[in-house]
């Protein structure tokens, strides 16, 4: 057993929602299969077609914000069209997929914006089976999409300020719909922007819910993180970006390294040589909760050694909050590839220089974030959240055997109604 993320992602052989990178060129990796098909069908006026009997979903999609003027959109791949990208036009149900053009940063050449309506409404969205979905809203202004050549879709940025979108009120919730289950996700993996919450209601009518940050939520995180910068002198004020003299969202430290890659310097340095002096004359326990099952590691000449997983570097700030370079890069090693998500993990939520000498299985949410020098970025948003559930860095998922779910998601075998509310709980 293990995070149900890491499993399910294993077991259906299926990409599940991507973090967002924050980068306004980056697009979804495409097959070059994929790629000719797509070119064929820009080529010859062609339109994916979705099998007539294939399975749809009913989406909700309720404005608990003060405006009118709020718009949804909803992106990913098509999975009964060989994963051509995809977009829901702004009826709700219709839809569009962009064909392939012969310039960068094309125009989307449907209406894809979803209007919400007056405060209280909801409308009802119908979706295809999908993979790497997302929902984005946006408040006061509708968001610009651009499509590159594949096609790709080229999303808002939370750090390309040249991005049109970048001063929009903005925010997104994550899913997957194929054949197994759906599977969604409240993300801050980023930013913070909007209060958002979901909930999944299935055949037998069992509804499962995350209930997302508050009203207030932005307030009280930008008086905590400024709170935090202030005792440790480190920069957490500067996750606040203001627009108009007020706070507009809340980047992720890994996102403030984007365009700063040295702010945090030697933050998690002290941490490090601490956790490598311990495990240098005891072992620690990696509960890798799949095949390789509990492996042990030391620290031996400077690196942590594991046995079947190899050995890993002190890792350093980008490596920690990005969870995916340096000694966390993943690659052809199963073993190796299932020690990563729980040692970053580890090393997030400060837990490797508490009693406990196996991770994750070793800890309790409880036990996150109680060292000083720790991911408050993380601390901050759980602290925040209505029922403390959400994913604040990409391994958010990884729990012990047996716990509850930290990382805001729901799945369900059997999905009915899938709601997604933008405004707050």
């Amino acid at each position: 057993m293990g995070s149900f993320y890491h499993r399910i992602k294993d077991s259906l052989n299926e990409k599940l929602p991507v973090k967002f990178s924050g980068r306004p060129s980056e697009k979804t990796e495409t097959s070059d299969y994929h790629q000719a098909k797509f070119a064929r069908i820009a080529r010859y006026g062609e339109q994916p077609q979705v099998p007539i009997q294939a399975p749809r979903l009913t989406v909700a999609l309720k404005n608990r914000t003060s405006s009118s003027n709020v718009y949804a959109y909803i992106t990913g791949r098509a999975l009964d069209c060989d994963n051509a990208p995809v977009f829901i036009q702004s009826d709700a149900k219709s839809l569009y997929f962009p064909e392939s053009p012969c310039e960068i940063l094309s125009p989307v050449m449907k209406d894809v914006g979803i209007k919400l309506g007056a405060p209280g409404n909801t409308v009802q969205a119908e979706i295809p089976r999908m993979c790497g979905g997302r929902i984005w809203f946006s408040v006061g202004a509708p968001l610009i999409f651009r499509i590159n050549p594949g096609p790709a879709v080229v999303e808002p940025s939370i750090t390309n300020q040249t991005d049109p979108n970048f001063n929009t009120v903005w925010d997104f919730v994550e899913f997957t719909y194929n054949e197994h289950q759906l599977f969604a996700n409240i993300t801050w993996v980023d930013m913070f922007c909007l209060p958002l919450s979901i909930s999944l209601t299935n055949t037998n009518g069992n509804t499962q819910t995350v209930q997302g940050m508050p009203a207030s939520g932005m307030s009280t995180i930008v008086n905590e993180l400024k709170a935090q910068a202030a005792r440790d002198n480190r920069p957490w004020d500067k996750l606040i970006y203001y627009c108009n003299d007020r706070p507009h969202r809340i980047i992720s430290p890994n996102q403030l390294m984007v365009t700063n890659a040295k702010v945090w310097g030697d933050y998690w340095t002290d941490y490090v040589q601490k956790v490598w002096a311990r495990f240098t004359t005891q072992d620690m326990i990696i509960n890798t909760q799949a095949a390789p099952g509990n492996v042990r590691g030391r620290v031996v000449d400077g690196k942590l050694n594991i046995p079947g997983a190899g050995s890993f570097l002190p890792p350093k700030a980008l490596d920690i909050f990005t969870c995916s370079t340096g000694p966390f890069i993943t690659g052809s090693n199963q073993c190796r590839n299932a020690v990563i998500p729980r040692l970053a993990a580890a090393f997030n939520r400060t837990t490797l220089l508490q009693t406990c000498d196996q991770f994750p299985n070793g800890s309790k949410p409880i036990d996150y974030y109680k060292n000083p020098v720790t991911n408050h970025y993380s601390r901050i948003l759980h602290q925040v959240a209505l029922d403390g559930r959400g994913y604040t860095f990409p391994y958010d998922d990884v729990v012990p055997d047996g716990g509850e779910d930290v990382a805001g998601v729901v799945h369900d075998g059997c999905p009915k109604l899938f709601t997604i509310g933008v405004g707050g709980g």
